[in-house]
Protein backbone atom coordinates (compact mmCIF):
# COMPACT_ATOMS: atom_id res chain seq x y z
CA UNK A 1 0.00 0.00 0.00
CA UNK A 2 1.63 3.23 -1.15
CA UNK A 3 1.15 6.24 1.11
CA UNK A 4 -0.41 8.07 -1.84
CA UNK A 5 -3.32 5.61 -1.61
CA UNK A 6 -4.16 6.81 1.89
CA UNK A 7 -7.09 9.17 2.20
CA UNK A 8 -6.63 12.31 4.33
CA UNK A 9 -8.70 10.87 7.15
CA UNK A 10 -6.48 7.76 7.18
CA UNK A 11 -3.28 9.70 7.79
CA UNK A 12 -1.95 9.76 11.35
CA UNK A 13 -0.74 12.97 12.95
CA UNK A 14 2.53 13.90 11.21
CA UNK A 15 3.89 15.96 14.11
CA UNK A 16 6.97 14.60 15.88
CA UNK A 17 7.10 13.86 19.61
CA UNK A 18 9.69 15.52 21.85
CA UNK A 19 10.95 14.62 25.29
CA UNK A 20 10.96 18.29 26.21
CA UNK A 21 12.27 21.69 25.14
CA UNK A 22 15.74 21.78 23.59
CA UNK A 23 17.66 24.38 25.61
CA UNK A 24 21.33 23.50 25.06
CA UNK A 25 23.47 25.11 22.36
CA UNK A 26 24.55 22.51 19.83
CA UNK A 27 28.30 21.77 19.82
CA UNK A 28 28.04 21.92 16.03
CA UNK A 29 28.15 25.70 16.36
CA UNK A 30 31.91 25.34 16.64
CA UNK A 31 32.01 23.88 13.15
CA UNK A 32 29.80 26.62 11.70
CA UNK A 33 27.26 24.06 10.56
CA UNK A 34 24.18 24.96 8.59
CA UNK A 35 21.20 24.28 10.84
CA UNK A 36 17.69 23.17 10.02
CA UNK A 37 14.90 25.21 11.54
CA UNK A 38 11.97 23.45 13.18
CA UNK A 39 9.45 25.12 10.87
CA UNK A 40 11.08 23.76 7.69
CA UNK A 41 8.72 21.20 6.15
CA UNK A 42 8.44 18.92 3.13
CA UNK A 43 5.05 18.35 1.53
CA UNK A 44 3.77 14.81 1.83
CA UNK A 45 2.06 15.06 -1.56
CA UNK A 46 3.63 16.39 -4.74
CA UNK A 47 1.08 15.35 -7.37
CA UNK A 48 -1.65 17.81 -8.33
CA UNK A 49 -4.32 15.12 -7.96
CA UNK A 50 -3.48 14.71 -4.27
CA UNK A 51 -3.10 18.43 -3.67
CA UNK A 52 -6.61 19.01 -5.01
CA UNK A 53 -7.94 17.28 -1.90
CA UNK A 54 -6.75 20.30 0.11
CA UNK A 55 -7.72 23.09 -2.30
CA UNK A 56 -10.27 24.44 0.19
CA UNK A 57 -7.95 24.21 3.19
CA UNK A 58 -4.32 24.58 2.02
CA UNK A 59 -3.21 25.32 5.58
CA UNK A 60 -3.95 21.69 6.39
CA UNK A 61 -1.61 20.27 3.74
CA UNK A 62 0.22 17.32 5.36
CA UNK A 63 3.95 17.89 5.71
CA UNK A 64 6.95 16.12 7.17
CA UNK A 65 9.55 17.83 9.33
CA UNK A 66 12.80 18.37 7.46
CA UNK A 67 15.69 16.43 8.98
CA UNK A 68 19.03 17.98 9.91
CA UNK A 69 21.03 19.41 12.83
CA UNK A 70 19.23 21.80 15.20
CA UNK A 71 20.66 24.90 16.87
CA UNK A 72 19.47 23.70 20.26
CA UNK A 73 19.71 20.16 21.58
CA UNK A 74 17.95 18.38 24.44
CA UNK A 75 20.63 16.05 25.76
CA UNK A 76 23.84 17.18 27.44
CA UNK A 77 26.52 15.34 25.41
CA UNK A 78 28.79 14.73 28.40
CA UNK A 79 25.97 13.08 30.37
CA UNK A 80 24.02 11.04 27.82
CA UNK A 81 24.52 7.33 27.13
CA UNK A 82 23.41 6.05 23.73
CA UNK A 83 22.50 2.59 22.47
CA UNK A 84 22.20 0.92 19.07
CA UNK A 85 20.25 -2.26 18.29
CA UNK A 86 19.73 -4.04 14.95
CA UNK A 87 16.89 -6.48 14.37
CA UNK A 88 15.53 -8.77 11.65
CA UNK A 89 17.43 -10.26 8.75
CA UNK A 90 20.76 -9.15 7.36
CA UNK A 91 20.80 -6.27 4.91
CA UNK A 92 23.54 -4.49 2.96
CA UNK A 93 24.48 -1.29 4.77
CA UNK A 94 23.87 -2.35 8.37
CA UNK A 95 27.50 -1.83 9.30
CA UNK A 96 27.51 1.50 7.49
CA UNK A 97 24.66 2.82 9.64
CA UNK A 98 26.20 1.50 12.87
CA UNK A 99 29.50 3.14 11.95
CA UNK A 100 27.94 6.47 11.02
CA UNK A 101 25.87 6.71 14.20
CA UNK A 102 28.92 5.87 16.31
CA UNK A 103 31.20 8.37 14.58
CA UNK A 104 28.58 11.13 14.52
CA UNK A 105 27.86 10.75 18.23
CA UNK A 106 31.57 10.66 19.07
CA UNK A 107 33.07 13.29 16.78
CA UNK A 108 30.17 15.69 16.23
CA UNK A 109 28.61 15.66 19.70
CA UNK A 110 31.44 14.44 21.90
CA UNK A 111 29.55 11.42 23.25
CA UNK A 112 31.85 8.62 24.36
CA UNK A 113 29.47 6.08 25.93
CA UNK A 114 27.89 4.25 22.99
CA UNK A 115 26.55 0.76 23.63
CA UNK A 116 25.86 -1.79 20.91
CA UNK A 117 23.24 -4.34 21.98
CA UNK A 118 23.89 -7.69 20.33
CA UNK A 119 21.44 -10.08 18.67
CA UNK A 120 18.51 -7.72 18.25
CA UNK A 121 15.83 -7.16 20.85
CA UNK A 122 17.04 -10.32 22.60
CA UNK A 123 20.18 -8.34 23.44
CA UNK A 124 18.04 -5.69 25.14
CA UNK A 125 16.54 -8.26 27.48
CA UNK A 126 17.85 -9.54 30.80
CA UNK A 127 18.48 -12.88 29.08
CA UNK A 128 20.73 -11.47 26.37
CA UNK A 129 22.72 -14.21 24.59
CA UNK A 130 25.81 -11.99 24.70
CA UNK A 131 26.67 -8.87 26.72
CA UNK A 132 26.60 -5.57 24.83
CA UNK A 133 29.74 -4.11 23.34
CA UNK A 134 31.12 -0.61 23.66
CA UNK A 135 31.30 1.03 20.25
CA UNK A 136 34.29 3.28 19.58
CA UNK A 137 35.68 4.96 16.46
CA UNK A 138 38.50 2.41 16.43
CA UNK A 139 36.12 -0.55 16.61
CA UNK A 140 33.89 0.63 13.76
CA UNK A 141 36.70 2.04 11.62
CA UNK A 142 36.49 -0.47 8.76
CA UNK A 143 33.21 -2.29 9.29
CA UNK A 144 31.53 -0.48 6.38
CA UNK A 145 33.75 -2.42 3.97
CA UNK A 146 32.25 -5.71 5.12
CA UNK A 147 28.85 -7.30 4.76
CA UNK A 148 26.81 -8.66 7.65
CA UNK A 149 26.23 -6.98 10.99
CA UNK A 150 28.86 -6.35 13.65
CA UNK A 151 26.13 -6.45 16.33
CA UNK A 152 24.37 -9.54 14.91
CA UNK A 153 20.60 -9.78 14.96
CA UNK A 154 17.57 -11.85 15.86
CA UNK A 155 13.84 -12.04 15.25
CA UNK A 156 10.90 -12.14 17.62
CA UNK A 157 9.43 -9.96 20.36
CA UNK A 158 10.74 -9.52 23.89
CA UNK A 159 9.06 -8.37 27.08
CA UNK A 160 9.06 -4.58 26.83
CA UNK A 161 9.22 -3.97 30.59
CA UNK A 162 12.28 -6.18 30.71
CA UNK A 163 13.87 -4.21 27.86
CA UNK A 164 13.15 -0.88 29.59
CA UNK A 165 14.69 -2.27 32.78
CA UNK A 166 17.82 -3.09 30.80
CA UNK A 167 17.94 0.34 29.20
CA UNK A 168 17.75 1.87 32.67
CA UNK A 169 20.43 -0.52 33.90
CA UNK A 170 22.82 0.79 31.27
CA UNK A 171 21.48 4.35 31.72
CA UNK A 172 20.57 4.58 28.05
CA UNK A 173 18.73 7.82 27.25
CA UNK A 174 18.91 7.64 23.44
CA UNK A 175 18.31 4.39 21.55
CA UNK A 176 18.72 3.90 17.81
CA UNK A 177 16.67 1.01 16.43
CA UNK A 178 17.65 -0.26 12.98
CA UNK A 179 15.20 -2.59 11.28
CA UNK A 180 12.19 -3.19 9.09
CA UNK A 181 8.46 -3.50 9.56
CA UNK A 182 8.57 -5.98 12.45
CA UNK A 183 11.39 -4.12 14.18
CA UNK A 184 9.52 -0.82 14.01
CA UNK A 185 6.41 -2.47 15.41
CA UNK A 186 8.57 -3.67 18.28
CA UNK A 187 9.90 -0.14 18.72
CA UNK A 188 6.31 1.13 18.88
CA UNK A 189 5.55 -1.25 21.74
CA UNK A 190 8.80 -0.32 23.48
CA UNK A 191 7.93 3.39 23.29
CA UNK A 192 4.49 2.74 24.75
CA UNK A 193 6.10 1.05 27.74
CA UNK A 194 8.66 3.85 28.12
CA UNK A 195 5.83 6.37 28.24
CA UNK A 196 3.77 4.29 30.63
CA UNK A 197 6.72 4.22 32.99
CA UNK A 198 7.37 7.96 32.48
CA UNK A 199 10.97 7.52 31.40
CA UNK A 200 12.75 10.18 29.34
CA UNK A 201 14.23 7.82 26.75
CA UNK A 202 14.32 8.75 23.07
CA UNK A 203 13.82 6.03 20.44
CA UNK A 204 14.82 6.82 16.85
CA UNK A 205 14.19 4.35 14.03
CA UNK A 206 16.27 3.83 10.89
CA UNK A 207 14.37 1.86 8.21
CA UNK A 208 16.16 -1.27 7.04
CA UNK A 209 14.77 -3.70 4.47
CA UNK A 210 15.99 -4.76 1.07
CA UNK A 211 12.34 -5.37 0.14
CA UNK A 212 11.70 -1.59 0.25
CA UNK A 213 8.26 -2.23 1.74
CA UNK A 214 8.09 0.32 4.59
CA UNK A 215 5.18 2.73 4.40
CA UNK A 216 5.96 6.45 4.24
CA UNK A 217 9.45 6.35 2.72
CA UNK A 218 10.62 6.42 -0.89
CA UNK A 219 13.37 3.87 -0.34
CA UNK A 220 15.16 2.00 2.42
CA UNK A 221 18.85 1.20 2.62
CA UNK A 222 19.99 -2.09 1.13
CA UNK A 223 17.55 -1.90 -1.76
CA UNK A 224 20.01 -0.40 -4.25
CA UNK A 225 22.61 -3.08 -3.46
CA UNK A 226 20.00 -5.83 -3.78
CA UNK A 227 18.86 -4.66 -7.21
CA UNK A 228 22.43 -4.30 -8.45
CA UNK A 229 23.39 -7.78 -7.20
CA UNK A 230 20.23 -9.26 -8.73
CA UNK A 231 21.41 -8.06 -12.13
CA UNK A 232 24.35 -10.46 -12.01
CA UNK A 233 22.03 -13.38 -11.29
CA UNK A 234 19.75 -12.36 -14.14
CA UNK A 235 22.70 -11.99 -16.50
CA UNK A 236 23.76 -15.54 -15.61
CA UNK A 237 20.22 -16.82 -16.13
CA UNK A 238 20.07 -15.15 -19.54
CA UNK A 239 23.42 -16.65 -20.58
CA UNK A 240 22.29 -20.12 -19.44
CA UNK A 241 18.97 -19.76 -21.25
CA UNK A 242 20.59 -18.75 -24.53
CA UNK A 243 23.16 -21.52 -24.18
CA UNK A 244 20.60 -24.30 -24.68
CA UNK A 245 17.72 -25.08 -27.03
CA UNK A 246 14.52 -24.01 -25.29
CA UNK A 247 16.64 -22.81 -22.39
CA UNK A 248 14.91 -21.30 -19.36
CA UNK A 249 16.67 -19.25 -16.70
CA UNK A 250 14.61 -18.99 -13.51
CA UNK A 251 15.76 -16.51 -10.83
CA UNK A 252 14.12 -16.23 -7.41
CA UNK A 253 14.64 -12.94 -5.59
CA UNK A 254 13.64 -11.71 -2.15
CA UNK A 255 10.28 -10.00 -1.73
CA UNK A 256 8.00 -11.71 0.76
CA UNK A 257 5.02 -9.38 0.37
CA UNK A 258 6.25 -6.70 -2.01
CA UNK A 259 7.89 -7.22 -5.39
CA UNK A 260 10.05 -4.11 -5.64
CA UNK A 261 13.39 -5.95 -6.01
CA UNK A 262 12.00 -8.19 -8.75
CA UNK A 263 10.39 -5.26 -10.55
CA UNK A 264 13.42 -2.95 -10.46
CA UNK A 265 15.86 -5.75 -11.29
CA UNK A 266 13.68 -6.54 -14.29
CA UNK A 267 13.81 -2.92 -15.44
CA UNK A 268 17.56 -2.77 -14.81
CA UNK A 269 18.02 -5.82 -17.03
CA UNK A 270 15.67 -5.82 -19.99
CA UNK A 271 16.43 -9.47 -20.84
CA UNK A 272 13.66 -10.63 -18.47
CA UNK A 273 10.59 -12.07 -20.20
CA UNK A 274 8.42 -12.81 -17.16
CA UNK A 275 8.39 -10.98 -13.82
CA UNK A 276 6.18 -12.51 -11.12
CA UNK A 277 5.39 -10.57 -7.93
CA UNK A 278 3.24 -11.09 -4.81
CA UNK A 279 0.89 -8.22 -5.69
CA UNK A 280 -0.35 -9.96 -8.87
CA UNK A 281 -2.02 -13.40 -8.53
CA UNK A 282 -0.29 -16.09 -10.56
CA UNK A 283 -2.40 -18.14 -12.97
CA UNK A 284 -0.38 -21.17 -14.04
CA UNK A 285 -2.72 -23.22 -16.21
CA UNK A 286 -5.08 -22.58 -19.09
CA UNK A 287 -4.92 -20.52 -22.26
CA UNK A 288 -4.27 -17.35 -20.28
CA UNK A 289 -1.88 -18.98 -17.83
CA UNK A 290 1.84 -18.52 -17.32
CA UNK A 291 2.84 -21.99 -18.53
CA UNK A 292 1.07 -21.55 -21.86
CA UNK A 293 2.66 -18.10 -22.27
CA UNK A 294 6.10 -19.60 -21.55
CA UNK A 295 5.47 -22.32 -24.12
CA UNK A 296 4.60 -19.73 -26.78
CA UNK A 297 7.73 -17.76 -25.87
CA UNK A 298 9.95 -20.84 -26.30
CA UNK A 299 8.25 -21.79 -29.57
CA UNK A 300 9.05 -18.32 -30.88
CA UNK A 301 12.47 -17.49 -29.39
CA UNK A 302 13.69 -20.80 -27.86
CA UNK A 303 14.89 -19.16 -24.65
CA UNK A 304 13.29 -17.31 -21.73
CA UNK A 305 14.26 -15.58 -18.48
CA UNK A 306 11.89 -15.61 -15.50
CA UNK A 307 12.25 -13.50 -12.35
CA UNK A 308 10.03 -14.41 -9.42
CA UNK A 309 9.76 -12.72 -6.02
CA UNK A 310 9.73 -15.16 -3.10
CA UNK A 311 6.19 -14.25 -2.08
CA UNK A 312 4.69 -14.58 -5.55
CA UNK A 313 2.32 -17.35 -6.56
CA UNK A 314 1.35 -18.52 -3.10
CA UNK A 315 -2.12 -19.17 -4.50
CA UNK A 316 -0.70 -22.13 -6.46
CA UNK A 317 0.67 -23.84 -3.36
CA UNK A 318 -0.95 -27.15 -2.45
CA UNK A 319 -0.12 -26.72 1.24
CA UNK A 320 -2.76 -24.63 3.03
CA UNK A 321 -0.97 -24.74 6.40
CA UNK A 322 0.20 -21.30 7.57
CA UNK A 323 3.63 -21.26 9.22
CA UNK A 324 5.19 -18.12 10.70
CA UNK A 325 8.66 -17.14 11.89
CA UNK A 326 9.53 -15.69 15.30
CA UNK A 327 8.43 -12.23 14.17
CA UNK A 328 5.04 -13.44 12.99
CA UNK A 329 5.89 -13.23 9.28
CA UNK A 330 4.33 -15.93 7.13
CA UNK A 331 6.93 -18.39 5.86
CA UNK A 332 5.99 -18.98 2.24
CA UNK A 333 6.65 -22.16 0.34
CA UNK A 334 9.57 -21.87 -2.07
CA UNK A 335 7.84 -20.59 -5.19
CA UNK A 336 11.07 -20.98 -7.12
CA UNK A 337 11.15 -24.74 -6.56
CA UNK A 338 7.40 -25.01 -7.18
CA UNK A 339 7.74 -23.23 -10.52
CA UNK A 340 10.79 -25.28 -11.42
CA UNK A 341 8.88 -28.55 -11.02
CA UNK A 342 5.67 -27.32 -12.64
CA UNK A 343 7.55 -26.04 -15.70
CA UNK A 344 9.42 -29.32 -16.11
CA UNK A 345 6.23 -31.41 -15.80
CA UNK A 346 4.38 -29.17 -18.26
CA UNK A 347 6.95 -29.60 -21.01
CA UNK A 348 7.53 -33.28 -20.28
CA UNK A 349 3.80 -33.89 -20.70
CA UNK A 350 4.00 -32.25 -24.13
CA UNK A 351 7.22 -34.06 -25.03
CA UNK A 352 8.99 -30.81 -25.74
CA UNK A 353 12.70 -30.57 -24.96
CA UNK A 354 13.54 -27.89 -22.42
CA UNK A 355 16.58 -27.04 -20.28
CA UNK A 356 15.91 -25.16 -17.04
CA UNK A 357 18.50 -23.56 -14.77
CA UNK A 358 17.33 -22.35 -11.34
CA UNK A 359 19.24 -19.57 -9.54
CA UNK A 360 18.48 -18.42 -5.98
CA UNK A 361 20.94 -15.72 -4.86
CA UNK A 362 18.80 -14.52 -1.91
CA UNK A 363 21.17 -14.95 1.03
CA UNK A 364 24.20 -14.02 -1.03
CA UNK A 365 22.55 -10.67 -1.80
CA UNK A 366 21.50 -9.67 1.68
CA UNK A 367 24.92 -10.40 3.21
CA UNK A 368 26.84 -8.22 0.74
CA UNK A 369 28.60 -4.96 1.64
CA UNK A 370 26.61 -1.90 0.56
CA UNK A 371 27.20 -0.51 -2.91
CA UNK A 372 28.32 3.10 -3.29
CA UNK A 373 24.78 4.46 -3.52
CA UNK A 374 23.59 2.60 -0.41
CA UNK A 375 26.75 3.46 1.49
CA UNK A 376 26.27 7.20 0.96
CA UNK A 377 22.56 6.82 1.73
CA UNK A 378 23.35 5.02 5.00
CA UNK A 379 25.74 7.76 6.06
CA UNK A 380 23.07 10.44 5.60
CA UNK A 381 20.43 8.35 7.36
CA UNK A 382 22.73 7.75 10.31
CA UNK A 383 23.82 11.37 10.68
CA UNK A 384 20.23 12.65 10.51
CA UNK A 385 19.15 10.04 13.06
CA UNK A 386 21.79 11.36 15.48
CA UNK A 387 20.70 14.96 14.94
CA UNK A 388 17.06 14.05 15.57
CA UNK A 389 17.85 12.07 18.69
CA UNK A 390 20.09 14.73 20.22
CA UNK A 391 17.34 17.32 19.73
CA UNK A 392 15.08 15.26 22.00
CA UNK A 393 12.81 13.88 19.32
CA UNK A 394 11.39 10.39 19.75
CA UNK A 395 8.84 7.96 18.32
CA UNK A 396 10.03 8.71 14.82
CA UNK A 397 11.91 7.27 11.87
CA UNK A 398 14.42 8.94 9.58
CA UNK A 399 13.14 8.56 6.04
CA UNK A 400 13.72 9.77 2.52
CA UNK A 401 10.73 11.45 0.88
CA UNK A 402 10.43 13.72 -2.16
CA UNK A 403 14.22 14.06 -2.45
CA UNK A 404 14.70 15.08 1.19
CA UNK A 405 15.56 13.40 4.49
CA UNK A 406 12.63 13.90 6.83
CA UNK A 407 11.27 13.00 10.26
CA UNK A 408 8.46 10.46 9.89
CA UNK A 409 6.18 9.55 12.81
CA UNK A 410 6.83 5.92 13.65
CA UNK A 411 3.07 5.06 13.63
CA UNK A 412 2.91 5.96 9.93
CA UNK A 413 5.67 3.51 8.99
CA UNK A 414 3.78 0.59 10.54
CA UNK A 415 0.33 1.65 9.35
CA UNK A 416 0.37 -0.49 6.21
CA UNK A 417 2.93 -2.35 4.13
CA UNK A 418 4.10 -0.60 0.98
CA UNK A 419 3.29 -2.62 -2.14
CA UNK A 420 3.41 -2.27 -5.90
CA UNK A 421 0.16 -0.99 -7.38
CA UNK A 422 -0.77 -3.46 -10.18
CA UNK A 423 -2.45 -0.56 -11.99
CA UNK A 424 0.34 1.91 -11.32
CA UNK A 425 3.16 3.28 -13.44
CA UNK A 426 5.89 0.96 -12.10
CA UNK A 427 4.09 -2.28 -12.87
CA UNK A 428 2.83 -1.03 -16.23
CA UNK A 429 6.45 -0.22 -17.16
CA UNK A 430 7.50 -3.74 -16.16
CA UNK A 431 4.76 -5.24 -18.37
CA UNK A 432 5.79 -3.05 -21.30
CA UNK A 433 9.43 -4.05 -20.83
CA UNK A 434 8.87 -7.80 -20.57
CA UNK A 435 5.96 -8.02 -22.99
CA UNK A 436 4.25 -10.52 -20.71
CA UNK A 437 0.48 -10.77 -20.65
CA UNK A 438 0.09 -13.14 -17.69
Amino acid sequence: MDIYCLKPDELPDLSIDNLGPAMIDSPLYRGKSQFTEDDEKILLYSHSENLQLYRDSPEKLPMFELAGPRRKIYFEPEKVNCGIVTCGGLCPGLNDVIRTITLSLFWQYGITNITGFRYGYAGLSSKAPQPPMQLTPELVDEIHTKGGDILSSSRGPQDTDDMVDNLLKYQIRLLFVIGGDGTLRGADQLIRTIRKRRQAISVIGIPKTIDNDICGIDTSFGFSTAVEAARFAINSAHAEAKGAWNGVGLVKLMGRDSGFIAAYATLANSDVNFCLIPEVPLLLDGENGFLHALEKRLDRKHHAVIVVAEGAGQNVSEDSKVVTDASGNIIHEDIGLILKERIKKYFQARQKPMSLKYIDPSYMIRSLPADSNDSAFCLMLGQNAVHAGMSGRTNMVIGYWNQHFVHIPLPLTILKRKKIDPNGYLWQTVLQTTGQTC
